[in-house]
């Protein structure tokens, strides 16, 4: 969990009032609602209104954005986006106040979703992952993963000791009885932003024993692949015992689980795409195990670690490593 900035922390201290109110409540009282940034963000908007005197259709107008949409926010069905808060801001001449409360309800949402996907997680039977740039959580050594956790600028040592605990735990779903059956497809840029030199060789080492395991499969989508439409965000696809099947979509600060099975197939079906497109399992294995052999810097100015000359990526040598 991201520690909140002090700006952050300030905020929360200017709604204890409210947030005592709030707990005072009966924990029985049927219909009460858990205090979230969400729920103070929306009495907060509401409050502004209602000070300010506004109807929501004069709001309406003034902030030129649908009634019905700001009506939800104030209901605390929806966010609204970032330019609108600022917006709303400036109406009310509350500085930041509001857009604080959004950035902590937008990192609440991505919390309440990261748990729900581990909790999918735990219980699937089959999992896909496609990855656009660093090794999926599943496949890291120690050291990746603490060094890409260390990369936040806010997580403080006790949350970042957390994390690793979590994510090392969640390794064991790939091992022994009723082990995870488990692919991962690798963009090649998973290869090119690497941590130091030796926490990477060690790293690659361990992805060619995790590709050894007769549950896992890994393929490396080489950049020579060309475009595709799942560039924006890492994919995962689980499947559960009972065959029902959900979707989970990750970016540095935005999370989604999708359930709904049209939009599920969907992204199955761009999934598929990308493994088409992938080198094979055996010369995916190649290519890591020459990366470990001879992984070197991508360097100036070939930038994009691609194979030269219309090499085979599974044959040419690895562009991989970091100075």
């Amino acid at each position: 969990m991201a520690r909140r900035s002090l700006n952050s922390r300030k905020l929360w201290v200017n709604h204890i009032a409210y947030a005592e109110s709030c707990m005072d409540e009966p924990e029985s009282r049927p219909g009460l609602q858990p205090l979230t940034a969400r729920r103070l963000l929306a009495n907060q908007l509401r409050e502004n209104r209602e000070k300010a005197g506004w109807s929501l259709s004069v709001l309406a107008d003034k902030a030129h954005y649908d009634r019905s949409d700001l009506h939800k926010m104030e209901l605390g069905q929806k966010l609204g986006p970032k330019h609108l808060i600022s917006k709303l801001d400036g109406l009310y001449g509350t500085g930041n106040t509001l857009m604080l409360l959004w950035r902590l309800a937008k990192e609440e949402h991505v919390r309440d979703t990261y748990r729900a996907y581990m909790e999918m997680e735990a219980s699937a039977t089959v999992l896909h992952d496609y990855a656009t740039s660093t090794v999926p959580g599943l496949l890291q050594t120690e050291a990746y993963a603490r060094a890409l956790v260390n990369t936040s600028p806010i997580w403080s040592q006790e949350e970042v000791e957390t994390e690793l605990t979590k994510r090392l735990a969640r390794q064991e779903r790939l091992s022994g009885d009723g082990a995870l059956h488990y692919r991962a497809i690798l963009d090649e840029a998973c290869f090119c932003r690497v941590p130091p030199s030796q926490i990477w060789r060690d790293q690659l080492a361990h992805l060619a024993d995790m590709a050894d395991r007769p549950n896992v499969s890994l393929q490396v989508l080489p950049f020579a692949s060309g475009l595709h439409n799942l560039s924006g965000a890492n994919l995962s696809l689980l499947w559960q015992a009972d065959g029902s099947n959900a979707a989970y979509q990750e970016s540095s600060h935005t999370a989604s689980v999708i359930v709904e099975p049209k939009e599920v197939a969907t992204l199955r079906l761009s999934y598929d795409a990308l493994r088409d497109a992938a080198l094979t399992p055996g010369d995916s294995l190649t290519y890591i195990r020459r990366a470990v052999e001879e992984h070197t810097p991508c360097t100036a100015p070939d930038l994009t670690c691609a194979p030269r000359n219309g090499a085979n990526p599974a044959t040419a040598t690895p562009t991989a490593g970091h100075a």
